[in-house]
């Protein structure tokens, strides 16, 4: 029997991941080698939050295909660092079960999920370390009058250098660090999705962590950009634009929830579910979050009314969140300056509600399902940005956002 835990090739899967990450820092390098430290550190973070977002599309792409358990063990595939040295287990375990979890297709599905994660880990520590090396420069330019956050924009700069470094001066320490962190946390959970065999409470956190990460790479972003007025939102839109993230981040828990269940075919008819307004439902049993996939904490089948309920919460709450996303596009609108934002907001949520409706009636094809999750992961980096962007330290006149 393979042992939940090989620690064998993580060596080998570590060096993977970084011949992997040398393409894309090669690229950053080639691409930005005669822009200043901050554009470049702008470019790789850039590129780190697209792979990120590949890597949260193809995360989906594995739970989806039932890929999850392609290979049982972790981090490699029965002690090797590829599919292609486990062969042999592959094949006697697709041979006693052809549809199983674990066939060569599967296995491959999973251990590509796994080296981009590796690489897009990578990538994020080499971001915290070029960070905490912009902040020893930072320290030995300025000396003990550095202060410990970022500098202040109206301290004298000392000497033509001294401004130069400030110019220089790129994101702060936190988030750099925060995001590392974050990724750390959310490899245990990508090994727990494995060792805990798709337990439903753990594969709707990996999903929800991989959105927080792909927020707090978002979030450094416009710390970068300094030539960019700033966006002085008025409370009222911004305290709608964090209710609103608020509300997806739920919905997508929802959404998790109702995916690692297997509960979206439940309900087939729109807007009705099984033909009812009010079909019957358990929600004691269905948000019983700390029990095995497909069974109750009593060791019992999970109840179709179980799975109802999961279904039907997350249809319900969609009306809530549709109707909220229109009205902050609609508020944005209103400002010329968040258009842009406003444009994206409905586009987006337009895909939701198209991807979310071909789940129920076309039998949840595989691209509607893909889509849904990078519909909710793009919602989430736009919504970031928009509140990011709109706290950056002033310096320039800002944009006033009246609405």
């Amino acid at each position: 029997m393979q042992g939940l835990y090989d620690l064998s090739p993580l060596l080998r899967m570590m060096l993977f991941g970084a011949l992997l990450a040398l393409g894309p820092l090669t690229w950053v390098w080639l691409r930005q080698r005669r822009a200043s430290t901050p554009h470049r550190v702008q470019a790789l973070t850039l590129l780190t939050l697209f792979l990120t977002f590949d890597l949260v599309l193809f995360g989906a792409f594995t739970r989806l295909t039932d890929s999850g358990l392609g290979c049982p063990d972790w981090p490699g595939c029965y002690g090797h660092a590829s599919p292609i040295g486990a062969d042999a287990p592959i094949t006697a375990a697709q041979s006693v079960m052809p549809s199983g979890p674990v066939t060569l297709g599967k296995a491959w599905v999973e251990m590509i999920h796994r080296y981009l994660a590796t690489t897009v880990g990578v990538l994020i520590v080499v971001l915290a370390v070029v960070a905490w090396l912009g902040r020893a420069r930072q320290r030995q330019a300025w000396g003990p009058n550095l202060p410990p956050g970022r500098p202040k924009e109206d301290s004298p700069p000392r000497g033509a250098a001294q401004h130069a470094q400030r110019q220089a001066w790129g994101p702060s320490l936190f988030w750099p660090l925060a995001t590392l962190i974050w990724v750390c946390i959310q490899g245990a959970f990508g090994a727990l999705t494995v060792t805990m065999k798709l337990f439903p409470a753990i594969v709707t956190l990996h999903l929800l962590g991989g959105l927080v990460l792909l927020m707090l790479l978002c979030v450094q972003l416009p710390q970068f950009d300094r030539q960019s007025p700033t966006l002085a939102m008025a409370p009222g839109l911004r305290g709608l634009a964090w209710l609103t993230l608020g509300l997806l981040l739920l919905q997508v828990a929802l959404g998790g929830w109702v995916s690692t269940n297997y509960a979206v075919l439940v309900c087939s008819d729109f807007p009705k579910c099984q033909g009812s307004w009010w079909p019957q439902m358990d929600f004691e049993q269905g948000f019983s979050l700390w029990r095995e996939l497909g069974m109750t904490a009593a060791g019992e089948v999970v109840s179709v009314a179980a799975l109802t309920a999961i279904h039907y919460a997350h249809r319900l709450l969609a009306f809530i969140v549709l109707g909220v996303l229109a009205l902050l596009a609609w508020r944005l609108n209103q400002v010329p300056a968040l258009r842009r934002a406003a444009r994206w907001t409905a586009a987006l949520s337009a895909l939701q509600l198209v991807t979310g409706l071909s789940n129920v009636v076309l039998d949840w094809p595989l691209l509607a399902a893909v889509l849904h999750t990078g519909g909710a992961a793009a919602l989430a980096v736009v919504l970031t940005w928009l509140l990011a962007a709109s706290r950056i330290p002033l310096r320039a006149r800002p944009v006033e956002c009246v609405a």
